[in-house]
């Protein structure tokens, strides 16, 4: 009866013998051979060599191993482990980013949650053990660890390494197919500034020395005026501003890439580059920053060195400046509390050491950007040595400080709400869904539609129609 083929990917018997020797006849090395089916059928000796028998054979089942793993012509089996697979898309997606097919960004968002949540769960199994069951399981404690939104991107990517796995031949059918969508609660309808909210921002900005200090009031105006990101706005330059045209080119964005530092880098999609026009009020706020001096290779909104700015800094700084911008009256009881730490010689860290606060928030009320009570300014002002009740301008102080600030009602807003609110502003206007996405740099409608624009009366005329049809009944 003929003896069975190698399954490949396979070995045979490995066998040893003595290729070199002293001059007493003593071993010096060994060389150990085997054949191996590799992935193209083909049967090859593969031999390794060793100074003893036994390092022969662990350099040959290293070899071996290794060959069985890669396969030769990067073959993947069912009996790979799942870190071979997870290793390989990796490299196919950072291939893809190096040449400008998927953003830099992604790719660390992706390589944070494989390290930390897919890897541990499934690395280790074999590409034929992670059925539909078991990866439904570990999806389910991924949920359940670190919510739905990283769940989902870890779905992705599972999804798109079995995918892998399927073009390979590893396996027939990719397991996450029949994984239930990750349920999650439903997001926060979009919602876009109205035009009081749009001028009380701008003015609290403006009379906000910290946010004029971070460039915020222009940068929100340009902004709100193109509906472009925030890292888009940080990557144009003046040779791309035609004030004369009144257009602004949109064609690259800023983003921070680990290892790398801050790439200006082209916009993720085509459709995000664009041509857009500018309205005569943001010509305006452009045309003031002109005159104050600038060079065409240069951002409009650089940093204090004159280079492009890290978009999440600045992120950090609007959040900062609305959460919340407070009142003229916060302002003042913060620099109050300001100088009579200073008294003290104390630091913010040291007081808060003292009173058992997080130190951001002495920080946020010497800077005025926190609500404050009774409560809050008693605890603070006995690590100054001081009875509140003893200082009646300092009670008089926060009476005026405790009142609600119109600003009070801008602490939700975050950098997306001004792109809702262009949409918005284009949508009511009359534009089409399809304008408003060249608009935004969005190739599909769809996502402009649900995300962006805010929800209006779905058809005025209902209500007359309906009143026509229904509305004259006799119902005595």
């Amino acid at each position: 009866m003929a003896r069975p083929p190698l399954q490949i990917g396979s070995w045979g018997k490995i066998s040893t013998s003595i290729t070199k020797v002293d001059a007493n006849g003593k071993p010096l090395g060994h060389t150990a051979k085997a054949n191996f089916r590799d992935h193209d059928g083909h049967v090859r000796d593969v031999t390794a060599t060793g100074r003893t028998k036994s390092a022969a054979e662990q350099a040959l089942l290293s070899k071996l191993k290794d060959r069985a793993r890669t396969g030769g012509t990067g073959e993947l089996t069912a009996m790979h482990k799942v870190g071979d697979l997870i290793d390989l898309w990796e490299k196919r997606f950072k291939k893809l980013v190096e040449i400008g097919k998927r953003s830099p960004t992604s790719y660390d968002t992706y390589e944070r949650v494989i390290r930390n949540h897919i890897r541990p769960a499934i690395a280790q199994l074999r590409i034929g053990e992670a059925t539909t069951q078991r990866l439904d399981k570990v999806i389910t404690k991924i949920t359940d660890k670190a919510g739905a939104s990283t769940a989902k991107t870890a779905r992705a990517i599972i999804s798109g390494t079995m995918s892998l796995a399927v073009r390979y031949g590893a396996i027939s059918v990719n397991p996450m197919r029949e994984i239930e969508p990750i349920e999650s609660a439903p997001k926060n309808p979009p919602r876009a500034l109205t035009a009081a909210e749009v001028t009380l921002l701008r003015r609290s900005l403006a009379a906000d020395p910290r946010a004029v200090d971070a460039d915020l009031p222009d940068l929100v105006a340009f902004m709100l005026g193109t509906g472009v990101r925030i890292g888009e706005s940080l990557a144009v330059t003046w040779s791309q501003v035609d004030l004369d045209a009144g257009t602004v080119e949109i064609t690259h964005t800023i983003v921070r890439v680990r290892g790398e530092g801050l790439l200006r880098k082209t916009t993720k999609s085509a459709a995000g580059q664009r041509a857009l026009p500018l309205p005569q009020w943001l010509i305006a706020v452009l045309r003031t920053r002109q005159a104050a001096g600038f060079r065409l290779d240069a951002p409009i909104f650089p940093d204090a060195n004159g280079s492009f700015r890290d978009p999440s800094n600045t992120r950090r700084h609007l959040r900062t400046a609305l959460s919340p911008i407070g009142s003229t009256a916060r302002r003042n009881l913060g620099l109050t509390l300001r100088a009579l730490r200073r008294t003290t010689k104390q630091t913010r860290q040291q007081v808060a050491a003292t009173i058992g606060w997080p130190q951001h928030r002495v920080e946020l009320l010497e800077t005025g950007r926190i609500k404050p009570t009774t409560e809050l300014l008693d605890e603070l002002v006995t690590a100054y040595g001081l009875n509140l009740a003893d200082t009646p301008d300092l009670l008089t102080e926060l009476e005026a400080a405790s009142q609600p600030a119109d600003s009070d009602r801008l602490s939700w807003i975050r950098s997306h709400a001004l792109r809702k609110t262009t949409a918005t502003a284009l949508d009511d206007a009359g534009h089409t869904a399809r304008q408003v996405a060249d608009q935004l740099g969005q190739a599909k409608v769809s996502i402009t539609q649900d995300v962006y624009m805010g929800r209006k009366v779905a058809n005025p005329a209902a209500a007359e129609a309906l009143d026509n049809a229904f509305g004259d009944l006799d119902l005595t």
